[in-house]
């Protein structure tokens, strides 16, 4: 018998604090009332590793792997690598066979570093520095989606052996009111619209090169986007470009990568991309406008990233104050903030918060948590519903934190960034340890000069 058994009002309770939608595979509750990941107590991470902490339930990101392979199965899987990163975390994509993209040298080194055959790498970027060319060309990396005119010529001068590249094609899909960010309209800054013969004259610039390879066409449409239908559309476009391709210059490109921007819920109801839905559109769409063009079936490459990263995260806070204003909001202030999340205030994003510590047992209220950042905009998430006992020394955990906040983390108010612990099977392993004082003033030439440690200068040594 269990707490539980005794208290059956306790099962509703824990059951509502795990909405399987947002939280990651592994979530429960155990009969203490504390949420545990990866079958390890949130709590038992928070006393040992401190707060905030990103937590990542590895079975969750394998499984989100396993299940585009399994139900988009005619697609190519690339894990888009901007959403989370690290060589750990590389290397389970490499294990489950997957592509990587990568956007930057350090990204492109955690790729390598985490066991990544370079053929199985992309490289995005819409102002990728010569350097950043150069080294990729040097790891032979397997495709370079190139973003801009210059890109041509500076590939050109430094690709030693041919070089395999996409052209990256805005198709003008507007996805307003479907998604959170869209890039796939003309007027932003990523890629050669379609419009104006602009994608064509890249065409005929990369085909000049005899060192460049053009082996397909590559589009984004932005992000959480959850119709299905805007990738047929976005099919439809982009096979009636290869097939024009094909007529004017005799190349008949055999790649063709839709990018990601899969929704995911970050709260209950939210909407979500279904990943069956997906592959009946892009298997219907492609065999359909193929047919229209009488132009082959190309390879079909999709690069979910939050989708796969993004369920798999929590974040840990302890909770140091509650104050409520006159006539106004409850706010429970916590030791994070923008710094370790910053979703919601670049973009508005509502998030899941539930009490880590304890069973939340009697009336609740509905509060903003608060950062600890000296701005006004510091909110971790509003208007959510917490225990009106809620205290200092509280455990909070925020879902759905996996994609966009390690890899956005910043030191503003130079405060540290949080570790990042990997949960797998009751083991708990530090991926990223905790950044310290000492790790921020590394770079600095004068702390260099006359360097003593940050307990010395607390203590006056």
């Amino acid at each position: 018998m269990t707490l539980l058994d005794f208290l059956p009002s306790l099962q509703h309770a824990a059951t509502t604090r795990i909405d399987p939608t947002v939280w990651p595979l592994t979530a429960r509750v155990d009969d203490l009332g504390r949420l545990t990941v990866g079958d390890v107590p949130l709590t038992d991470l928070a006393d040992q590793y401190g707060t905030p902490s990103y937590v990542l339930d590895e079975k969750d990101f394998r499984r989100r792997i396993r299940d585009y392979r399994a139900l988009v199965p005619h697609a190519e899987i690339v894990y888009a690598g901007k959403s989370l990163l690290t060589p750990t975390i590389a290397s389970w994509a490499a294990e489950e066979q997957v592509g990587i993209d990568v956007c930057s040298e350090g990204e492109l080194a955690a790729a390598l570093q985490g066991g990544f055959d370079p053929s199985r790498i992309v490289l995005h970027g819409n102002a990728k520095p010569p350097s950043l060319l150069r080294q990729a060309t040097a790891a032979r990396v397997g495709r370079i989606v190139i973003d801009s005119p210059i890109e041509i010529a500076f590939l050109a001068c430094e690709t030693p052996r041919p070089q395999p590249v996409l052209i990256r094609v805005t198709p003008d899909i507007d996805i307003h009111g479907h998604a959170a960010v869209t890039t796939g309209v003309t007027d932003q800054k990523f890629g050669f619209a379609l419009a104006n013969g602009q994608a064509e004259q890249a065409v005929v610039r990369i085909l000049k090169q005899p060192q460049l390879i053009l082996a397909g066409v590559h589009c984004h449409l932005g992000s959480q986007i959850a119709d299905p239908e805007l990738y047929g559309e976005a099919i439809c476009r982009l096979i009636a470009f290869m097939a024009d391709i094909r007529s004017r210059h005799g190349l008949t490109l055999n790649e063709l990568n839709l990018g990601g921007g899969h929704a995911i819920a970050y709260r209950s109801g939210d909407p979500t991309l279904h990943l069956a839905e997906l592959s009946a559109t892009i298997t219907d769409t492609l065999e359909q406008a193929c047919i229209a063009e009488r132009f082959p079936k190309p390879r079909i490459v999709i690069e979910p990233g939050r989708a796969i990263s993004g369920h798999a995260g929590v974040t840990l806070y302890r909770v140091v104050a509650v104050k409520t204003q006159p006539g106004g909001r409850t706010f429970v202030a916590v030791d994070g903030g923008l710094s370790d999340h910053p979703r919601t205030q670049l973009y508005g994003a509502k998030y899941t918060v539930a009490l880590a510590n304890r069973h939340p047992i009697g009336a609740t209220q509905t509060v903003t948590v608060a950062g600890r950042h000296c701005e006004s905009g510091d909110e971790i998430a509003r208007d959510v519903d917490l225990p009106t006992d809620t205290h200092p020394g509280d455990l909070l955990a925020v879902a759905c934190t996996g994609a966009y906040h390690h890899s956005m983390a910043s030191n503003y108010n130079m405060v540290v960034r949080p570790p990042v612990i990997g949960v797998h099977h009751g083991n708990a392993t530090e991926i990223i340890r905790r950044e310290t004082v000492e790790d921020l003033l590394a770079r600095d030439v004068a702390w260099q000069k006359r360097h003593r440690s940050f307990d010395a200068l607390l203590h006056g040594e």
